[in-house]
């Protein structure tokens, strides 16, 4: 597989065209940001990490009947990928009150919810990634009702598998982003990543935060909490 120029370069990965129009080679990168890139910094090894974390639960999902837009991985840093065209969405689900929930509703972080709540972002960084509803989705064009439906039931059943495989790891799943691509022949899938970058994982017993608010909030022991998550993960 030849990599060609790049396509793109986003706040946490670069995406390479190749000789296959159909597939996409990305490339993670240890760049963070957070607060809508308004903090940035370097987290070292992070690219790797989360290269190799989506993958080992990329692959998981696919098992289990999720489709998804992995291919292989290429090396620690690069996986070839199906070429996708992203729904602008970002789509939230959430367990527990966390981050900006808990301070819109006005509840303590670590509060259970009723039931997982989904909530979709309209993906622009100049706007600061407004949350937008199913009409607004409908009204603007960026998905049909039935892409909406197949989204929402595959990010609920992901929301089950991932729980219940990370809670034998001592790990809760607090929340967590998705993102949606669909291929050429119209098909949804599963892109982007699945990471410390876009979960929220605490841990089961003590409730430590094995995630990005490490760096988000200045709490140090970001590479720890990164490098745990692998380790519980692939034993590494």
């Amino acid at each position: 597989m030849k990599k060609l120029e790049q396509l793109y370069e986003g706040k946490a990965k670069k995406v390479f065209k190749t000789d296959d129009p159909e597939l996409y080679i990305v490339d993670y990168k240890d760049d963070a940001t957070a607060l809508n890139g308004l903090k940035k910094g370097t987290i070292a090894g992070k690219g790797v990490i989360n290269n190799r974390v989506t993958n080992h639960l990329m692959k998981m999902l696919e098992k289990q009947g999720i489709p998804t837009h992995f291919v292989e991985e290429l090396s620690e840093r690069e996986t070839l990928v199906k070429k996708v065209s992203i729904v602008p969405l970002e789509v939230i689900v959430r367990n527990i009150a966390a981050g900006s929930l808990a301070k819109r509703v006005g509840v303590p972080e670590g509060t259970k919810l009723g039931s997982t709540v989904l909530e979709y972002c309209y993906k622009d960084d100049a706007l600061g990634d407004p949350m937008v509803n199913e009409y607004h989705i409908a009204a603007m064009g960026w998905a049909t009702r039935e892409e909406m439906e197949t989204i929402a039931s595959y990010a609920l059943k992901i929301n089950e598998i991932l729980t219940a495989y990370l809670k034998d790891l001592n790990i809760e799943l607090i929340d967590f982003k998705l993102e949606f691509g669909k291929l050429s022949d119209g098909t949804i899938v599963l892109a982007d990543e699945i990471s410390p970058d876009t979960c929220r994982f605490w841990d089961s017993v003590t409730k430590e935060k094995l995630d990005k608010d490490r760096f988000r909030r200045d709490m140090g022991g970001v590479e720890d909490a990164y490098q745990e998550i692998m380790k519980r993960l692939m034993g590494e």
